[in-house]
């Protein structure tokens, strides 16, 4: 009868949803006054630090399966590579996923963020794909993107400042 007990009180514990309750202990501080005497202060905690919000898992990684899958079509990765650049992609769209949550009040620090995930990507791709194939990675990027091409130039250049035919 005990362990029939025993292993029904362990199944309900581990199968009933968990709930952590922070406990709220006040504190009181005796502080002295301007005249002299004594009084009792109360002061209430500090209110706990919400936790980081994990993005949905499926999203995530339906979306780095996604951006893997263009890539290997595009770029014509090997099985290994397609597997290490899975990893990549996954790792990259959680974080900025997460970053995106957690500081969606906070739009420069979530640029920032991004833009360091988004630069870290990329040098992890680097070392993954040949030579080749990360150029022709950066190409398409650059035209999905529009971020210019270091090599071309844009419009005319700056007053004061020569341009590209001889001036």
């Amino acid at each position: 009868m005990y362990k029939l007990l025993v292993a029904f009180s362990a199944a309900a514990l581990f199968s009933a949803p968990l709930t952590l309750q922070a406990q709220t202990v006040s504190s009181k501080t005796k502080v002295k006054t301007a005249a002299g005497t004594t009084k009792t202060k109360e002061s209430a905690p500090a209110p706990a630090a919400r936790p980081t919000p994990a993005p949905p898992t499926a999203k995530v990684e339906e979306r780095a399966s996604a951006l893997t899958a263009n890539m290997q079509k595009a770029l014509g990765l090997t099985p290994q590579q397609t597997e290490k650049v899975q990893q990549i992609n996954l790792t990259s769209v959680r974080n900025v996923e997460t970053v995106r949550l957690k500081y969606r009040s906070d739009l420069r620090k979530m640029a920032a963020l991004i833009d360091d995930i988004g630069q870290s990507r990329l040098s992890s791709l680097k070392d993954v794909l040949t030579p080749q194939q990360f150029d022709r990675y950066q190409r398409k990027r650059e035209e999905k993107m529009g971020v210019p091409n270091v090599t071309g130039t844009q419009g005319t250049p700056a007053p004061g400042l020569p341009g590209n035919y001889g001036e």
